[in-house]
């Protein structure tokens, strides 16, 4: 052994092939990258920002607060549930061809039997809804004749 000099490493670094799991994973975080760049996007509410660990907080207090909710279902909510998504099915069974009337069919219908069941939430979803839709509006004229004017 020499005191002064070290042997050269005949190491190579080989990297192991990856298993049907791994790339089934990394083909699925490549389809899903443009909805986790929203994720990453801080959102605007009300004013304020809210970071996203914020967002998932409230998220996560929502989905206890429901699963506790449908530990102790009131009475009738089952039934209610099973017309409301089986409204949904029929949806998708009469929205045979267009991707459009997937969407729309099966959410309509099951906005309607919701609707029905729950007449004073309806209302109120209703009313926002048409606020919402009111300003989307009004936004939408003020750009158009923004755009007229300086043309």
């Amino acid at each position: 052994l020499s005191l002064y000099s070290s042997p050269t490493p005949e190491t190579k670094y080989v990297e192991d092939p990856q298993s049907q799991l791994e790339e089934g994973i990394s083909r699925f975080r490549h389809v899903l990258e443009p909805y986790t760049a929203w994720w990453q996007v801080e959102w605007v509410s009300s004013g304020s920002v809210l970071s996203v660990e914020v967002a998932l907080a409230l998220g996560s207090d929502f989905f206890s607060e429901g699963y506790e909710f449908l530990q102790k279902p009131p009475a009738g909510f089952y039934p209610r549930l099973g017309v409301i998504g089986f409204a949904g099915i029929v949806g998708l069974f009469l929205a045979r061809g267009s991707k459009i009337k997937k969407l729309v069919y099966p959410a309509s219908l099951m906005g309607i039997g919701a609707s029905l069941y729950y007449p004073q939430q309806a209302v109120a979803v209703a009313k926002v809804t048409g606020t919402q839709l009111y300003d989307w509006s009004l936004q939408g004229y003020i750009a158009v004749e923004s755009l007229w004017k300086d043309s």
